[in-house]
């Protein structure tokens, strides 16, 4: 007797509730550390459900290195995170599209991915519709980003990240976007973003990292090369 298959998730539409009920982010006697180097230590914020936490600094001050770590994608130095991963949808520099699949294929890979049916509200959040039949490798750099951001719309989970999510985008793609940040946060959902540019969002707070500088041990000086940068030699942080 053929063994039974494999229930499918539940589809929802994308305007769904959360996959996990929102609850403030909070970060308690934070450290995070990039190959072993210590980069920002001390942090202590807290983000309410409804509001945004901008993310200030120079380049390379550690602003990446923390998304990564709240996104689950590295284990804290010290201090907690809650909630865990779990509650976190991460857009990085990466677009993260499959270049060889078409924009309506690469959203539906997300939605199924996390249990929707309906890729039309990330279609029209980022003004993609006409769009939908051509593959990613053929979109402008401005399109491959908004192609990108757009499933953070399909994710279902409340606590937002971006890093610099506005390279390449237009006026109207950044307008756009600041759109889908306001209504997820009116949704009572939250945003973390690493951004230099002041997106207009309500209930918006900024933390500037820089007070947050680690102190390497001397030790540390040698790996540090290596620690902030990322396979293609480019500044990782």
């Amino acid at each position: 007797m053929s063994s039974p298959a494999a229930a499918s998730p539940p589809l929802h539409s994308a305007t769904t509730s959360f996959d996990t009920t929102p609850e403030p982010l909070r970060l308690a006697g934070l450290a995070v550390a990039r190959g072993g180097v210590p980069v920002l230590a001390g942090l202590e914020a807290e983000v309410v459900p409804g509001e945004a936490l901008i993310l200030r600094g120079p380049n390379g001050s550690g602003k990446t290195t923390l998304l990564r770590t709240l996104a689950g994608l590295q284990p804290p130095a010290a201090g907690t995170i809650a909630p865990g991963a779990e509650a976190m949808a991460y857009a990085s520099h990466a677009d993260g599209n499959k270049a060889t699949l078409t924009v309506q294929e690469n959203l539906g890979f997300w939605a199924r991915l996390h249990g929707l049916a309906d890729i039309a509200p990330a279609l029209a959040a980022f003004d993609l519709a006409p769009l939908a039949d051509r593959p990613a490798a053929a979109l402008s750099a401005g399109q491959k980003r908004r192609l990108g951001l757009a499933r953070m719309v399909l994710t279902r989970r409340p606590v937002w990240l971006f890093d610099e999510p506005t390279v390449s985008l237009d006026r109207d793609a950044v307008a756009r976007f600041a759109a889908a940040v306001t209504e997820h946060l009116c949704r009572g959902g939250l945003a973390v973003i690493a951004t230099h540019i002041d997106l207009g969002l309500p209930h918006a707070r900024t933390l500037d990292v820089t007070p947050f500088r680690a102190t390497a041990a001397p030790g540390d000086a040698a790996h540090a090369a290596d620690a902030f940068a990322d396979d293609d030699g480019s500044a990782y942080l």
